[in-house]
This record gives structure tokens, C-alpha cells and sequence, in this order.
């Protein structure tokens, strides 16, 4: 008899992505704030923080090369597109399992305010993708000082 180890947070996140896309299909939207994942093979996880001055996106692409991912931005909206390949081994293996994904990707993600598009730097370390968005000036929060009469 072969055990297998029960993972439970890998069920929980397969009943929160399935959650996801109903509640995605059934409101015509998917459910986190305007961000639309594509049905693909798989998707990328990212985090979106905002700072004063910029929006940074990181991304999860692990077993992904550089020259394999795409960025574009269009108004407010991100878009990294690209694929992970399946590594290709001459040897004959008989799999007992095969979990990891591959193939094509497409994240769109709607961004709060807008970004200068001139001003975008995008590293890729460690298979995390991190993109800085600069905002554009009038995106920025300005204060207004009030004068005492």
C-alpha cells in the first residue's frame, strides 16, 4: 500500500480558485477587484502593492526563462503574457505523477490609477518577475495647503 501525504492547504486552494470561477462565471466578473484571469493552462500568481509614487507587481514564474515572458500595458490595464515549457529528456521515465504546469499564460490586471508607460522597469530574479510602475503625476496624491485669513 502506498501513502500518500495529505496536504491540505494545496485542497484548500483548489476549492478557492473553483470558488473563484463560479462566482466569476455567475456575476460575469471575476470576483477580485476588476482583475481577470484567463482560462489557460495555468496562471501566475502576483501581488500588487502601491506606494506613493508607484505600483509594484510581482509575479510567481517559477521554471520560466527571461526571453519567455512578455509585458504590456495599455491605459490601466497590465498584461504579462508568455509559457513555461516542458523540459524535453531523451530517457525513457515512467511517471508515477506529474503536478508541475506548462504552457501557455495570459494575466491581465487592472491597475488602479495609471502608470507612466515610459517609466516601467521590469527585473527577473529567482523566477519572481517584479515590475514598477511609476504613476503618472496626476495620479499622485497632491496636498493642498489652506491658507489662514
Amino acid at each position: 500500500m502506498t501513502l500518500v501525504r495529505w496536504r491540505p492547504a494545496r485542497e484548500l486552494m483548489s476549492i478557492h480558485e473553483a470558488m473563484d470561477h463560479m462566482f466569476g462565471d455567475f456575476f460575469g466578473t471575476n470576483p477580485d477587484r476588476g482583475d481577470r484571469v484567463l482560462d489557460t493552462v495555468w496562471n501566475p500568481y502576483v501581488d500588487i502593492a502601491e506606494t506613493d509614487n508607484e505600483i509594484i507587481v510581482s509575479a510567481e514564474l517559477p521554471g520560466v526563462g527571461k526571453d519567455d515572458v512578455k509585458i504590456s500595458i495599455q491605459d490601466d490595464t497590465l498584461v504579462l503574457r508568455g509559457e513555461k515549457r516542458q523540459e524535453k529528456d531523451e530517457k525513457k521515465e515512467n511517471y508515477h505523477r506529474v503536478e508541475r504546469s506548462y504552457g501557455a499564460f495570459q494575466r491581465t490586471i487592472g491597475l488602479p490609477v495609471s502608470a507612466d508607460s515610459g517609466k516601467i522597469k521590469a527585473k527577473f530574479k529567482d523566477g519572481v518577475l517584479k515590475i514598477n510602475l511609476p504613476k503618472k503625476e496626476e495620479a499622485k496624491l497632491k496636498e493642498i495647503p489652506i491658507s489662514v485669513e
